[in-house]
């Protein structure tokens, strides 16, 4: 789920794609691509074209130009996903106080050319649906069915609007990358909220618009231009793209993103017939308006005002005591990169024993901390009285990194992912344990993404 902003594809032979999976009758929703933000239209044909014209034409886009890139073998992401450890600290990302289990429902609502088949190769015991408005994304993911016999996942040619006529409710709905390139994002994702079980959770990610002021003044300029997704016109915009000036906005992507150097990525990128994205208070009226409320960020310590740098600054304070939502949208501006929203959200009315857990509830002594798997402890080149320094690989800011002394690390190496806080601060300070001083470090931990909690018990 980790999309880079460039996002990346190439031309797939017709003659290499097995033939097309299921299909629903009626053809695609023909509504799909209406721009919701106060921004200007990306291209005039948009402004003079019917909504079904649009449709006609993103869709031809996917079929030219699949995303992500076509894949041969998921072997690598086949063995990373069989360590149980991993599953466990996704599962609970989502449902901390849930008991870990994994025979559960999944739809992956627009799933391109691989997704929903690494969710059934990741999830074996779950059954998993894709759906995706691209006939070439189904038969690139029906192919990776075949290749590893994926018995647990079935795909369907739909559009996300039409979701209800698969007639299933599901425990949890993958959705990334997709509402900010539909007619109508506000239709979409009130048509997955109502496929989502009550109990249920659902990732959302979308476009930001600050780290991609590059890519939309980079579209402008191709909009001016006339620029088109044909072969020579890529050719083209990729040499004059090695021509931009240093301090251009888009230049620090172009050099963090391998995908610009494919010509399906950069077509995506800068030539796609719809595009829009979300900044922190328009996700969550986005979220709001389909009924659904905001859990947590996926990785929240870039949203949080006592991680990284901006706890040393002197708004640290003022930052610390704005309501949750105002802080989040504080931190996007602070920061001024982010190129994407993703968030776990879930109904507004969910039931009881559903509600994501908070490091400072009381009940946290018995909550087992579980390692966030892209959790490392660097013990090199140390600041003046740490014993490690722990980094969330995920993170693509620096300065969010978490320095621990000896005490905390004693702590931190007793977390197997089956003890529970008070286990663990027993074993590790076996002299009066000091719990405010250990609720501070696992609090710590939480807010930098280095521990999810399963508070089942």
């Amino acid at each position: 789920v980790e999309q880079q902003v460039a996002l990346s594809c190439t031309r797939v032979a017709g003659d290499m794609i097995p033939p097309v999976g299921k299909r629903f009758a009626g053809g695609i929703h023909p509504h799909l691509c209406r721009p919701t933000l106060e921004r200007p239209a990306l291209n005039d044909n948009e402004q003079a074209a019917p909504p079904a014209a649009v449709v006609d034409r993103v869709q031809a886009f996917y079929e030219r130009y699949p995303y992500p890139r076509p894949v041969d073998s998921l072997d690598a992401y086949r063995r990373r996903w069989q360590d149980e450890a991993r599953r466990r600290a996704d599962f609970h990302l989502y449902w901390p106080d849930r008991t870990y289990r994994e025979d559960r429902s999944i739809l992956v609502a627009g799933c391109g050319t691989s997704q929903a088949a690494k969710h059934a190769l990741r999830w074996p015991a779950a059954q998993v649906t894709g759906i995706d408005f691209s006939a070439t994304s189904v038969r690139c993911t029906e192919a990776l069915k075949r290749q590893y016999g994926l018995d647990n996942l079935e795909v369907y040619q739909l559009a996300i609007e039409r979701v209800g006529e698969l007639g299933s409710a599901f425990d949890q709905i993958v959705c990334t990358g997709v509402l900010h390139h539909l007619d109508d994002p506000d239709a979409g994702l009130a048509a997955l909220q109502e496929v989502l079980e009550p109990d249920g959770a659902m990732h959302l990610m979308v476009y930001a618009p600050y780290g991609r002021t590059g890519i939309y003044m980079l579209q402008e300029y191709c909009r001016r231009l006339g620029v088109s997704p044909s072969e020579q016109e890529l050719v083209d915009l990729a040499g004059t793209l090695r021509e931009l000036p240093r301090n251009h906005p888009l230049e620090h992507l172009l050099r963090g993103a391998p995908d610009f150097q494919r010509e399906g990525g950069l077509a995506d990128a800068l030539l796609h017939p719809r595009d829009r994205a979300y900044a922190v208070p328009q996700f969550f009226d986005l979220i709001r308006g389909a009924g659904l409320a905001f859990g947590r960020w996926l990785r929240q310590a870039p949203y949080l005002a006592h991680c990284g740098s901006v706890a040393a600054t002197p708004h640290a304070s003022r930052l610390a005591q704005l309501p949750a939502e105002e802080q989040y949208a504080a931190l996007e501006l602070f920061r001024g990169t982010m190129v994407r929203h993703s968030a776990i959200v879930y109904h507004q009315d969910r039931p009881e024993g559903c509600t994501p857990v908070r490091s400072e509830a009381e009940d946290w002594r018995t909550y087992v901390p579980v390692r966030v798997p892209a959790t490392i402890a660097v013990q090199k080149r140390l600041p003046p009285g740490a014993a490690a320094v722990l980094i969330n690989q995920g993170h693509t800011y620096t300065d969010l990194y978490l320095p621990i002394n000896q005490q905390e690390k004693r702590l931190f190496d007793a977390i197997d992912g089956s003890r529970t806080i008070t286990q663990i601060v027993h074993q590790a300070w076996q002299r009066e344990p000091r719990w405010e001083q250990a609720r501070g470090f696992f609090q710590r931990l939480w807010w930098y993404d280095q521990v999810v909690f399963d508070a089942s018990r």
